[in-house]
């Protein structure tokens, strides 16, 4: 089985006659791995920040309505 041996690091670049698609390959490999690390991260965070927005809301929601309870048992007096 013969061994792939490179004499000089500018022939290694060059893959031989194969450069171009070696490199473009290797490009997509090192996009690809890095989108994936990366998207559950952001995706991550986006998901707390609308659960923190969710949270606020709800608890403004609780005390706008427990305001109007307030004033309507007022009004009843």
């Amino acid at each position: 089985m013969p061994t792939l041996q490179f004499s000089s690091l500018s022939e290694f670049v060059q893959m031989g006659t194969y450069s171009f698609h070696v490199w473009v390959v290797y490009l997509l490999f090192v996009l690809f791995v890095g989108y994936n690390l990366i998207l559950p991260g952001v995706q991550r965070k986006q998901f707390i920040r609308q659960q923190k927005r969710r949270v606020a809301r709800d608890a403004e929601l609780a005390t706008q309505a427990a305001s109007r309870q307030g004033l309507n048992n007022r009004s009843a007096e």
